[in-house]
């Protein structure tokens, strides 16, 4: 399964952010162990980048991070052609559509977020963290 992961998860993973991070490492340490295909965007890293530097004051172990983050999720490009299809998005908010678009573009098989209501009108599957990883536990069972 290829999973696109909201900078939320990741972030609520590094910062252990309660409630919600539990499920969000648990989705880190099923990517690690390659139980299934993680990716995050490129836009979502500078993001990651800025809201992980506030925490810990230190380019040096921000940049650390990241580089860890890149062991265990792939990046995707945004391209123009996914901004420009947001625009005319039934998605309100631009960015999770612009999210939307480059997932499709990329063959994802759905996103995981803890934003669900925006993606309501997403074409593709959109899981919360405890339901991706419930999703994961049934894949795993029937293998």
């Amino acid at each position: 399964m290829k999973a696109l992961i909201d900078t939320c998860i990741i972030i609520d993973a590094l910062q252990s952010r309660e409630p919600f991070k539990d499920d969000a490492q648990k989705i880190f340490l099923s990517a690690a162990r390659k139980e299934f295909d993680g990716y995050v965007t490129a836009n979502s890293i500078t993001d990651i980048y800025y809201l992980t530097h506030r925490y810990t004051h230190s380019d040096k172990d921000t940049r650390k991070i990241l580089s860890n983050i890149f062991l265990v999720f792939e990046l995707l490009d945004t391209y123009g052609l996914d901004c420009k299809k947001a625009i005319s998005s039934d998605i309100t908010d631009y960015e999770d559509a612009v999210m939307v678009e480059t997932a499709i573009r990329s063959n994802m098989d759905c996103i995981v977020t803890r934003n669900i209501k925006d993606y309501s009108k997403s074409p593709i599957p959109i899981y919360k963290p405890e339901e991706f990883l419930t999703v994961l536990e049934q894949q795993t069972d029937k293998n």
